[in-house]
C-alpha cells in the first residue's frame, strides 16, 4: 500500500510501468480501482498513476481545510510525474481541470469522462437526485442511498439496472458504500478554486478529449458538448450502450479512444 505523505494527512496512490505518464481520478461513486482495466491496459507502454482522492477509498479526510488540487500538485511534485496527461470521470474531471487551470505547466493532455466542472449548475433532476440522497444520508440508510447512486449514475436516467453487468453495479455499490462511510472530521472542509472553472473553459489550451456514454444523465451530455465546443481543439466522443461509468462500461472502446488520443499528441511533450 502507497501513501503520500501531505502536509495534513496522506493519500493512498499506485504507480505502474514506465514512459509518459497517465494520472487517472476517479469519479465520486467509485475510487481508483475503478480504473483496473485502463491500468493493465496503458502500464503496458506507459507509466500510469491512480490515486484515492482524499475522502474516498484509502485514503481519509483530514480534520483541516484542504484542496484537491494541492494534493495533487504534491503528488506531481513527490512522484516527478510532470508533465501529465491527466484522465478524469465526472468527479475526477472536475479535479482535473482545476488542476490544470491552477498548475498548466504540469499538464500537456486532459481525457475527461462524463464530465462537469466547478460552478456547473445542475439541473431539475440532479438537484432532486441531490435532495433525495441527502435526506437518506441524514437518515443514516447508507444503504438506499447507495443504491439511489447506481440507478442514476451506473445504470442511467433511462435504463434499468438488468441492462448493465452486475458484477459492475457490484464494485460500483461496494465502492460508493465505503465512501459514504467515511468519517468525516469536525473541522474537515474543502477549499475551492476561484474562479470557477465554467467561467474559464476558453482557457483549457491543452489538448483535450471528452467522453460519454449515450445513456448519460441529459445535462451531462449537454455539459459534455458544450465543453467541447468552448476548448479550443477539444474532441467529443459519445460511446453507444454505456451512461456515466463509461470508462468501466465501455473499457475496450475507452482505452481505445485514448490510445487514438495519446497517438495524435507530440511525443516528448
Amino acid at each position: 500500500m502507497q501513501l503520500l505523505k501531505l502536509p495534513d494527512g496522506e493519500m493512498f496512490y499506485e504507480e505502474k510501468g514506465s514512459g509518459a505518464t497517465l494520472l487517472f481520478l476517479h469519479a465520486g461513486v467509485a475510487d481508483s480501482r475503478m480504473w483496473q482495466p485502463q491500468i493493465d491496459f496503458f502500464s503496458e507502454h506507459f507509466r500510469v498513476v491512480r490515486c484515492d482522492l482524499r475522502g474516498f477509498g484509502r485514503s481519509p479526510y483530514p480534520n483541516s481545510q484542504f484542496s484537491y488540487v494541492d494534493d495533487l500538485f504534491f503528488l506531481v511534485k513527490a512522484l516527478r510525474l510532470e508533465p501529465v496527461v491527466v484522465v478524469g470521470a465526472s468527479f475526477g474531471a472536475k479535479v482535473a481541470v482545476d488542476f490544470y487551470l491552477s498548475f498548466p505547466a504540469y499538464v500537456h493532455g486532459l481525457v475527461l469522462a462524463a464530465p462537469v466542472v466547478t460552478g456547473f449548475e445542475p439541473s431539475a433532476d440532479v438537484e432532486q437526485f441531490n435532495e433525495h440522497e441527502e435526506a437518506l444520508l441524514d437518515a443514516g440508510k447508507l444503504d438506499e442511498a447507495t443504491d439511489l447512486n447506481l440507478q442514476m449514475w451506473v445504470d442511467g436516467p433511462r435504463r434499468s439496472k438488468d441492462a448493465v453487468d452486475p458484477a459492475l453495479r457490484a464494485l460500483v455499490a461496494e465502492m460508493q458504500l465505503q465512501n459514504f462511510a467515511q468519517p468525516v472530521p469536525p473541522n474537515a472542509s474543502l477549499r475551492h478554486v476561484a474562479p470557477p472553472a465554467i467561467e474559464r473553459l476558453g482557457e483549457i489550451r491543452v489538448p483535450l478529449l471528452v467522453v460519454s456514454g449515450e445513456h448519460d444523465v441529459p445535462s451531462f451530455l449537454e455539459f459534455s458538448e458544450t465543453l467541447a465546443k468552448q476548448a479550443p481543439g477539444a474532441h467529443r466522443l459519445v460511446i453507444p450502450n454505456a451512461a456515466h461509468m463509461v470508462s468501466m462500461e465501455a473499457p475496450t472502446r475507452f482505452n481505445q479512444a485514448i490510445s487514438d488520443f495519446l497517438a495524435l499528441q507530440p511525443q516528448g511533450s
